[in-house]
């Protein structure tokens, strides 16, 4: 995945611009503000995605109140240009965060592909779209394929169509297609079941309140985070309401890179500040009475104390039974060397 981290961290602005290429600039610079890796935006051609009869969904109907449109209508109020998009693309590159767009139909993937876009993102309505899989794939690039609303067959089958198709590197983001999505409603663990089934890099496209969620999928084994961000949760449009703002972006963003230091590599064994508190946290056998030099160290000479600086106490019965060779006072913190 583009980066250096390992879990990759795009910021979706989607259509939270408003139709704006100002507001557009100002999603960009929130993103690298808070860290993020990547924003992405959508690149449709609204007549090519939409039929004049499709209705706004619920929640856009929700988010939106006060207006009596269609679905079409609604898009084509926030599509951004062609010209939007090469502009986007040449802001981000001097902002230092990598630009990505899901395309909605073949020409906004052509689009993408020319403009140079490190990776195709696959939404989750195109998943049983195999005609559009194929053209996607077809470009060798590496795919990131959400897969809300999909059964585990319909994402087997998405998949083949994808490497039949040519597709090398495919990362599948698991996803609840509702905005919000209910907590209930997420099954986390599905993310591991498409890691199982697939074999396949896996992450998270978190349509939530709040940030906990994504931050558990980092914690699961996401590679990739992707997370809706607005400028301002009261603005009009259908994804504002389910948006992180910034300052909850840049939490988002902080708390993954600490669970991702914490993760570390698996391996059981001390770190450095462990070792650093081992003297002080741990016991040694301790002289319990004066011992003189050759006598036998019984049980009740010993005794079991701070710090572990000596022999440590798992050796008790090592050290019952044998002699003292020197004279040792009650409370001192016995070595190999004394016994």
């Amino acid at each position: 995945m583009t980066g250096n981290r390992s879990v990759f961290i795009i910021a979706e602005a989607g259509v939270n611009h408003n139709g704006s290429l100002e507001l557009a600039k100002k999603l960009v610079d929130a993103a690298v503000a808070a860290g993020a890796d990547a924003v992405k935006f959508q690149t449709f051609v609204p007549e090519e995605v939409v039929s004049a009869s499709a209705t706004r969904a619920p929640y856009q109907k929700t988010n939106m109140p006060g207006r009596d449109e269609s679905q079409l209508e609604m898009i084509r109020r926030l599509a951004l240009s062609e010209e939007d998009f090469r502009i986007l693309k040449d802001y981000c590159d001097r902002a230092g965060i990598v630009f990505l767009s899901t395309p909605f139909d073949c020409r906004s993937v052509d689009l993408l592909d020319s403009l140079g876009v490190p990776l195709f993102k696959i939404p989750s309505g195109e998943l049983t779209n195999h005609r559009f899989l194929r053209y996607v794939a077809a470009r060798g690039k590496p795919l990131v394929v959400s897969t809300g609303m999909a059964t585990l067959g319909e994402v087997e089958e998405a998949v083949e169509v994808l490497r039949q198709a040519g597709a090398q590197e495919i990362t599948l983001l698991h996803c609840t297609t509702a905005y919000p999505a209910p907590y209930e409603e997420v099954n986390l663990r599905a993310m591991l079941t498409l890691k199982q089934a697939f074999g396949l890099p896996v992450g998270y496209s978190d349509h939530t309140l709040g940030i906990e969620v994504a931050v558990a999928a980092v914690a699961l084994g996401a590679c990739v985070v992707e997370k809706h961000f607005t400028l301002d949760r009261r603005m009009e449009g259908p994804d504002h309401r389910a948006s992180l703002e910034p300052h909850e972006l840049a939490a988002m963003v902080g708390a993954i890179r600490n669970v991702e230091k914490a993760l570390g590599d698996g391996i059981k064994r001390p770190g450095a500040g462990e070792r650093e508190n081992m003297p002080y946290a741990r016991r040694s056998l301790v002289a319990a009475k004066d011992i003189a030099a050759g006598e036998v160290i019984t049980e009740e000479k010993l005794a079991v104390r701070r710090p572990g600086t000596g022999i440590p106490p798992k050796m008790f019965d090592v050290v019952v039974g044998r002699q003292a060779r020197v004279n040792i006072a009650a409370g001192t913190v016995l070595d190999w060397d004394m016994v």
